[in-house]
């Protein structure tokens, strides 16, 4: 006599990867295409997930590692032909925004902050002060534009304009992100791309989030009340707590801390 087990189905499984913190380049411990690799290659491929679900908390950072990361995630959905959700928290705001616009679907809190499509750039002078102490500044380049805008020489408008130009061609690039994303759900109706943030419904009105929802309730509407869910982070070493790393850790939270502050947060 064989005794035969009846095949169970298990309920749909949902990848859940948080991407919290500033964006910002590999070995700072902020968010980076990098770090988050071998995060969102597991979180695609293991065990057949039914979506991928984005945890987004982060003011924004690097506009390349904000496109390597999207990138990333679009090339494994179509790839893994998975569908993503992105579920804001406090912020998604400059890259943070580029993270989720690569998403799907977009969904928030009610007083989630997000948007701020726009490029900023900030820096510091000092040769008044320079001068008033009796320090001369030297420096020697080859190429005449090797040296722009040194902070502590004064001024150069063709410098200006020539980082002008750059942050421009960068904003573009991010307008085209959103709106190859977001297509025809994007407002008409009023300017999006000026660096503006907005809260949950408003930026519903606009189109730029899908509306307001939490993770949990959302995934169990869509997939049921067993739906089974599997996180995935980052990971720091372990000796990263010590040394010259928990040095740059300090300061990379101070920095953070700094673009949180931005929103009021």
């Amino acid at each position: 006599m064989i005794l035969r087990i009846p095949f169970v189905k298990k309920p749909p499984l949902v990848s859940v990867v948080r991407l919290s913190g500033a964006i910002g380049m590999p070995g700072r411990g902020s968010l980076s295409d990098a770090a988050l690799a071998p995060v969102l290659e597991r979180a695609f491929s293991k065990g057949k997930p039914a979506a991928v679900a984005l945890e987004i908390n982060s003011p924004g950072g690097s506009p390349v590692q904000s496109s390597l990361i999207g990138a990333r995630i679009r090339r494994l959905a179509e790839e893994k032909e998975i569908p993503v959700i992105a579920f804001v928290e406090d912020v998604a705001a400059s890259g943070g925004y580029w993270l989720a616009a690569a998403a799907d679907e977009i969904w928030a809190d009610d007083s989630s902050v997000v948007g701020s499509i726009g490029v900023i750039s900030a820096g510091f002078g000092a040769h008044v002060l320079l001068a008033r102490q009796g320090v001369e500044r030297r420096v020697y380049t080859a190429g005449e534009s090797k040296s722009m805008l040194d902070p502590f020489r004064p001024e150069n408008p063709e410098d200006v304009a020539r980082l002008k130009r750059l942050l421009n061609d960068i904003h573009t690039n991010f307008i085209h992100h959103v709106t190859s994303r977001r297509g025809d759900a994007l407002s008409k109706d009023e300017p999006l791309f000026t660096g503006e943030v907005w809260l949950a419904r408003r930026a519903t009105e606009l189109g730029l989030i899908d509306g307001i929802a939490h993770l949990l309730p959302k995934l169990k509407q869509r997939y049921g009340d067993k739906v089974r869910i599997r996180r995935y982070g980052m990971k720091r070493p372990f000796l990263s707590r010590f040394g010259m790393q928990m040095a740059q850790d300090a300061l990379g939270g101070l920095e953070e801390r700094a673009e949180f502050a931005r929103f009021g947060l």
